[in-house]
């Protein structure tokens, strides 16, 4: 199990703008059990959860059964 000490190794979206801003959502894993998620604008702040529960989510927004909250 990495420790919070062990840095992670961050990879951008293949949707990223590619520019100089920050517009980026990055995923690094630190095990099989754990996907970590942070937007490049703020980096201290990230989301850790199963890659299983990910997939799911993106399958949903991908599919349309996970929509936006109205506004």
């Amino acid at each position: 199990m990495r420790t919070m000490t062990q840095a992670l190794h961050w990879q951008k979206s293949t949707f990223s703008d590619g520019g100089d801003g920050n517009t980026c959502v990055e995923l690094a894993t630190s095990s099989p059990t754990a996907t970590h998620l942070r937007e490049s604008d703020t980096p201290t702040t990230h989301l850790t959860t199963a890659p299983d529960a990910l997939a799911h989510l993106l399958a949903g927004i991908r599919t349309g059964a996970v929509t936006s909250p109205p506004s």
